[in-house]
């Protein structure tokens, strides 16, 4: 019998060389991401493979792979090892026994039958048995085999990132799926994707929203887009400065417990809070990206990429303190803090690097509480293990930072921004030092990431009850 092995080359059996009983196998176990990685590639998103809550209602008592996820392993034996390359398929009958589940350890063997000499088909009985030797798919192949031997380098099957932003989403709403919605205002929600992002953010449970601005306007965009507003209250006023303003006067009043930007500019809206000194606390106010990576393994914040444009010494220990707390909020019981700057070591010649050193030495003396800090760190060495070995960097951080705290605005808005365009990265964000939380959303966002922003200011709403600001 002949058993696949990974080797540096593949090379056919041909026609001739193939005999009765002749036969060939491969091992393979099941993962999630297989079944995942299957789903995206056919489309096949029956909830039986995907959604364990459904799944375990059924029959099957929990997720099961695809039938023909069995079906592809006997392709690729096929195709691959015996006969291998210039093998083209003609027929092939399945029959599907058992389920296979994530674990399962299948042996897939193929076993010639049948040979036809003068069309050059080989017939071949083929099984799929699991870790307990249980046949879970059988049936019988027809090929017409290659003629003429083919050796070749093996091709190493392409790497499958999988990312799948619904569920991230779902799995983010779940962190506050035990608490009640909390009074928002939607200040000037006089576009379609602001005034969606919020309905669907009450929906969710996640807000009571109070849309403040043109109430004409507002119901034509709802209208327009087919958003049905009823039950959701308006407050009314002319325009973007006036709804900036009643909603930092609603804030006051204890009348809403958040913010959410809506189709106006940031200026106006932080603006109106910070020249509110209710609203004010003794922390500078600063804003956090929380972002879930297709390539990190766990959620990544980035601060401060909206707010602060050049941030001095002082404005820094804020924005990491406010960065600090809000991740804890989050689950992270000691967040991991990265300094950035464009090199690891510290230049006189490069004043972030100096910054870094300080705040360092200022979470050292207690200045800086919650976290382990450090820094400077090159973004490359600061979510890469791999490259803070090779530079031989000794740090809890390094390569495994939770918080990037960035040099400037212009350097953290790049950064968000790659991540977010090139990189396939999901977004929300947050405005924290305030009285209240206020979901900062670029007007290019859509509705997902304004739902995710929702939730946070949700969060932070919830423990502003345990804990005033």
């Amino acid at each position: 019998m002949m058993t696949s092995t990974l080797q540096e080359s593949i090379e056919n059996v041909t026609y001739d060389e193939i005999t009765l009983g002749q036969s060939a196998r491969t091992v393979r176990t099941l993962t999630l991401d297989d079944i995942r990685a299957f789903a995206a590639v056919s489309g096949d998103t029956n909830p039986a493979h995907l959604d364990p809550t459904y799944a375990d209602a059924t029959l099957f008592h929990g997720v099961i792979a695809h039938g023909m996820w069995g079906g592809s392993l006997i392709s690729a034996l096929l195709g691959t090892v015996f006969p291998g390359p210039g093998t083209i398929y003609l027929e092939q009958a399945l029959h599907f026994t058992k389920p296979v589940r994530v674990g399962d350890t299948l042996t897939v063997t193929v076993t010639v039958t049948a040979k036809d000499d003068e069309k050059k088909r080989v017939d071949l009985e083929c099984d799929v048995s699991n870790q307990k030797g249980v046949s879970v798919l059988h049936g019988l192949a027809r090929v017409l085999a290659p003629t003429q031997k083919v050796s070749r380098p093996r091709i190493h099957a392409p790497q499958i990132q999988l990312f799948d932003p619904q569920a991230h989403l779902k799995s983010l709403i779940k962190l506050g799926s035990d608490m009640s919605a909390v009074r928002c205002g939607i200040v000037h929600p006089c576009d379609v994707e602001s005034l969606k992002g919020a309905i669907e953010a009450a929906q969710y449970g996640l807000i009571d929203p109070i849309l403040i601005g043109p109430e004409m306007k507002i119901r034509e965009i709802a209208e327009m887009a087919g958003i049905d507003l009823q039950g959701i209250t308006i407050d009314s006023v002319p325009h973007s400065h006036a709804a900036a303003a009643r909603a930092a006067e609603l804030a006051v009043n204890k009348d809403i417990e958040a913010l959410m930007k809506g189709s106006l500019h940031t200026d106006e809206l932080i603006h109106a809070i910070v020249s509110t000194p209710a609203l004010r606390t003794n922390r500078r106010m600063s804003h956090i990206f929380r972002f879930e990576v297709p390539t990190y393994y766990k959620p990544l914040y980035i601060t401060d990429a909206a707010l602060n444009i050049a941030p001095s010494l002082n404005d820094k220990t804020d924005i990491i303190q406010n960065a600090i707390n809000f991740v804890k909020m989050m689950g992270v019981e000691t967040p991991k803090v990265a300094i950035l700057s464009a090199v690891e070591t510290i230049n006189p010649n490069i004043p972030s690097t100096i910054d870094a050193a300080a705040l360092c030495k200022m979470a050292q003396r207690g200045q800086i509480l919650g976290g382990i800090v450090d820094g400077p760190l090159a973004f490359d060495n600061a979510i890469s293990n791999h490259s803070a070995h090779i530079k031989h960097i000794v740090s809890s951080v390094a390569g495994d930072a939770d918080i990037l705290v960035v040099p400037d605005l212009e350097s953290g808005n790049m950064l968000s921004k790659q991540l977010e365009y090139l990189a396939g990265a999901t977004a929300s964000g947050i405005v924290l030092g305030a009285k209240l939380p206020i979901a900062l959303t670029s007007r290019a966002d859509g509705a997902h990431v304004r739902i995710a922003s929702a939730l946070l200011a949700k969060l932070v709403a919830h423990h502003h009850r345990l804990v005033q600001p």
